[in-house]
């Protein structure tokens, strides 16, 4: 759209060299690595960087970035654009916390009103704000979901590593608490035939390793650390079966659509999810996969063997995909985006 753009993020010990951008990047070196003083550290040093740097937009991702941009945005009458990944009052990690709970929620209390430029990843977080903070306008849907064009196969299985005497089940993206990554590692007792490629980061990755070897699964079960989208999309398409397990522990989670159901659909491989309502209502309006009601390693196994055991299932379920990735693609939701953008 021809916009001069500054991605400011922060710079950890780990992370990984950017891949080349085709726009400028800011990384911040914080002293706190988490908890409240990360957080505070961040919004201090946010909002001085805003400070002193010119703009004609301002764009929040998420609640935790929110309140120095919007302070910036009335100090110096700047437009804001406040894009939510998540319903954040209601991620899990502050389950059992109502003390952290509340901090976030005044800070959107205190800005969500005034708010005029708000976007969202689905119609029921959408819903949720809407109702919460009734204002003249309405929160804007635009889906995080992948091109069209898929990337291609540069290394095969045996390059890979990967076995290629059985069935390929995958789990990517972020390996956090109740994304049923820990049933998944027991259903694989249940289905013959079959290994399962945990790919990603997140904060249970240790415990599920140590589950991992405590259930004498090491053969059944392996581990493969975040790697950049190109060879995520490679391991993606060299697998069988896709699955997203997010349980219904929390508001977000309830109304997740992850970036991995759409992924599995673009790399055209059916899928098995959880019966939440936005996940459910895409792959039995698709017909992509099979939705579990049950969160337990039974129910799982057993929807993963129908898949691949079933033929004629499985074919329809992939020829579904073909027609999925061409209707949930970001060719599709850029048009929105450049809605909001434009006005």
């Amino acid at each position: 759209m021809g916009f001069n753009v500054l991605l400011v993020g922060r710079k950890l010990p780990n992370s990984p060299a950017l891949q080349p951008r085709t726009y400028a990047t800011r990384r911040l070196r914080l002293l706190f690595k988490k908890g409240f003083l990360f957080y505070a550290e961040l919004n201090f040093r946010l909002f001085f960087f805003l400070l002193f740097h010119r703009c004609d937009i301002l764009v929040s991702n998420d609640l935790d970035t929110l309140y120095p941009n919007f302070l910036i945005s009335r100090l110096k009458r700047k437009r804001l654009v406040y894009d939510s990944h998540e319903y954040f009052c209601g991620v899990p990690e502050l389950n059992g916390r109502p003390r952290v709970q509340k901090f976030w929620r005044r800070i959107e209390k205190r800005c969500f009103p005034h708010l005029t430029d708000v976007m969202t990843v689905c119609d029921s977080i959408a819903h949720l704000y809407d109702q919460e903070y009734p204002r003249k306008e309405k929160v804007n849907v635009v889906r995080n979901v992948p091109n069209r064009q898929r990337f291609p196969i540069t290394k095969s299985r045996e390059e890979l590593g990967l076995p290629t005497d059985c069935k390929l089940i995958v789990m990517q993206g972020a390996i956090n608490r109740d994304r049923g990554a820990e049933e998944l590692i027991l259903a694989m007792k249940m289905v013959p035939n079959a290994q399962l490629l945990i790919i990603g980061s997140g904060d249970v990755v240790p415990q599920l390793k140590e589950l991992t070897q405590r259930e004498l699964l090491k053969d059944k079960v392996h581990f493969i650390p975040r790697v950049t989208p190109a060879e995520l999309a490679n391991y993606t398409a060299l697998c069988d079966l896709g699955c997203s397990l997010e349980k219904d522990t929390n508001l977000n989670y309830r109304y997740c659509l992850p970036n991995k159901l759409f992924d599995y659909i673009k790399a055209g491989i059916p899928c098995v999810v959880s019966d939440l309502p936005e996940m459910a209502a895409v792959v039995r309006g698709s017909g992509v996969g099979l939705v579990v009601a049950e969160h337990t390693p039974a129910a799982i196994a057993a929807a993963i063997n129908k898949l691949l055991n079933d033929k004629e299932l499985y074919a329809s379920c992939k020829v579904a995909t073909e027609r999925a990735a061409e209707q949930y693609c970001w060719e599709r939701e850029e048009e929105k985006l450049r809605a909001i953008y434009l006005k």
